[in-house]
């Protein structure tokens, strides 16, 4: 009898990919697969060769690069001693989850998919291409092709004698248990900012308790959109960064929102826990301290701001005693109601917590071990230093737009981390974020002599920052920064500092304010208008270009003046300006940091 083992690997950035993975593992065990899922870092490579059966889940993030979690599988793979024919007793199939905004669509899925082929891999499916633009989300791709996977999977290997799939009515077991401890026992002091031990650098499951030292609004407080410069001390921490790099910051929930959580499901918030795996391989959360309180765990660990998945409707579902409400949740995680789950969730933005409310009779029958499988951890968020170190040493500072908006719903959606760093005041008291860098994907160049032309309209600016302070510090004049925003006197970010480096001869600065005259003017204006200065530093000069910002038009919009530049400055054809500029990013010459 061949062994009905099923290994799902996961490359995840912002979660969507890892719960995909999850509901296929579930999937799995209903059809009485022995399975294991985990993140593409956490395993073993080495051992692919060995395994019969893989399903591949993977995001692509940012310009076509796999996520972090996948980053090492991915160097190991793309290596060039790997045999032909390693992976030939391996059936496979990969789903990709990606965003058909961005040029480099589901790029790491497809290449991964090819990859695994040229190893001798068996596809049981062509790779699938989910896509968070479809008005359903990736599911309009996921269903129908994980509906196609399991007939291949069960065709090959078969349930076993006398075995059914067992039914999606019956509820999965938790992936943890949670064991009260008795009221009086104590309560180890700490949780998640533990001092690090100083000779480790600070990392995700390691993060550095770093001081905030100011806190400024750097938009005019009748601007609509209130944008802060903050400073964080990272004295003793051995953070080390240079221009181009990111600080991954861990947010938290308020407390009102632990409260209502906690009132919500009838929870003690100083009760003590710890948790045990349900599956003896299995480990616990990593950033979950043993034993732990229920306030910490709600606000540090659960991301009850985040809007709901339709696997969190499945599981609430099975918790349900009212019949309306189970009808509801059931029809939420059903094919059929995902235009309807759209509705009530994704378009308004309605958060795990509102979403609670709205299922009182469920929410407080709600078993608390179901807690970690109900509710996603908070991810870390990134944010480009805006600093350098030689300019400011043992500090990173940050460019950050609060992130509030409107949608149907009467209160308006804030923005979990930077409503949370918004908060804090550094005169009002000594508070601690939980923060760690990583390396950015910008690299500036090594040359002392090679001039940079930086693209960064609104708070796309951040990274140039961090790179004119630096280069400045060097001595470095070639700075050529084309900078965009809506008003001069209400959101024109360190206008001082660009001022003061321009009357030094450190910094060329070509500004447009799209709202200050009638018609709206871009930076892609201010390109086109300064074509031969463009042209100069890069045919003469071999000037780099960088660009960072929103990545709705902005990005194709600069693509094409830089192009127009090519084509009239340079003579080129349309293609040919085109081709140019490609080879230009195959060289790192043109490169850019684009956010959605």
């Amino acid at each position: 009898m061949v062994e009905r083992k099923l290994l799902v690997l996961f490359g995840s950035q912002t979660g969507t990919a890892q719960d995909t993975a999850e509901r296929i593992g579930r999937e799995a065990k209903r059809r009485h697969f022995q399975c294991r899922v985990e993140a593409l870092d956490s395993y073993d490579v080495a051992n692919l060769i060995n395994e019969l059966l893989v399903i591949f889940v993977c995001a692509t993030t940012g310009q076509g690069d796999p996520p972090d979690n996948m980053k090492m599988f991915w160097r190991f793979l793309f290596r060039k001693n790997l045999p032909p024919g390693s992976l030939c007793q391996l059936d496979y199939a990969v789903l990709g989850l990606g965003d058909s905004s961005y040029p480099k669509f589901n790029f790491v899925a497809k290449k991964l998919h090819k990859r695994v082929l040229q190893l001798g891999g068996n596809p049981l499916l062509p790779v699938a291409l989910g896509d968070d633009q479809h008005d359903l989300g990736p599911d309009a791709v996921v269903d129908p092709w994980l509906l196609a996977l399991w007939d291949k999977i069960l065709a090959l290997y078969p349930l076993p004698p006398g075995l059914e799939i067992i039914s999606p009515d019956v509820r999965p077991p938790p992936k943890y248990t949670l064991h009260y401890l008795a009221e009086d026992s104590p309560y180890p002091n700490g949780g998640l900012l533990q001092p690090i031990a100083p000779r480790a650098v600070p990392s995700e499951l390691h993060p550095f308790a770093a001081r905030v030292v100011s806190n400024q609004r750097v938009t005019a407080e009748s601007h609509f959109q209130d944008v802060r410069l903050i400073e964080f001390d990272v004295t003793g921490s051995g953070i080390m960064f240079s221009a181009g790099d990111v600080v991954m910051i861990q947010p938290q929930n308020c407390p009102e929102d632990v409260q209502q959580f906690c009132q919500l499901l009838r929870l003690d918030p100083d009760r003590c826990f710890v948790l045990k795996p349900t599956d003896p391989d299995a480990s616990l959360p990593a950033l979950l301290p043993q034993p732990c309180t229920i306030r910490h765990l709600v606000t540090h660990y659960l991301d009850i701001s985040c809007v709901p998945r339709r696997s969190f409707f499945e599981l609430l579902s099975y918790f349900s005693t009212n019949e309306l409400e189970r009808e509801k949740l059931q029809e939420f995680s059903s094919a059929q109601g995902q235009e309807e789950l759209y509705s009530y969730c994704n378009r308004p933005r309605r958060t795990t917590l509102e979403a609670l409310w709205d299922f009182p009779h469920t929410t407080c029958a709600i078993p608390p071990e179901y807690l970690l499988d109900l509710i996603p951890r908070i991810r870390p968020r990134a944010f480009s230093i805006a600093s350098s170190m030689l300019a400011h040493p043992d500090r990173i500072q940050i460019l950050m737009a609060v992130v509030r908006y409107k949608t149907q719903l009467s209160k308006p959606r804030r923005g979990l981390c930077s409503t949370w760093l918004a908060s804090l005041n550094p005169e009002q008291g000594d508070f601690r974020v939980p923060l760690w860098v990583k390396k950015g994907g910008m690299k500036f160049p090594a040359d002392p002599d090679t001039p940079v032309i930086m693209i960064g309209p609104g708070t796309g600016v951040a990274p140039f920052r961090a790179a004119i302070q630096e280069r400045v510090a060097q001595g470095r004049r070639g700075n050529c920064l084309f900078f965009g925003c809506r008003q001069k006197s209400k959101d024109f970010y360190c206008q001082a500092e660009w001022e003061e480096l321009v009357t030094k001869g450190f910094l060329t600065l070509f500004t447009a304010f799209s709202r200050d005259q009638e018609e709206k003017v871009y930076v892609q204006h201010r390109i086109q208008e300064n074509q031969r200065l463009v042209w100069e530093l890069l045919n003469s000069r071999n000037a780099h270009i960088y660009l960072a910002g929103n990545a709705k038009q902005m990005p194709a919009a600069v693509a094409e003046a830089l192009q127009s530049v090519l084509q009239l400055e340079g003579g080129l054809s349309p293609s040919e300006a085109e081709e140019h500029l490609i080879a230009l990013e195959r060289s790192q010459r043109f490169q850019s940091e684009t956010w959605s």
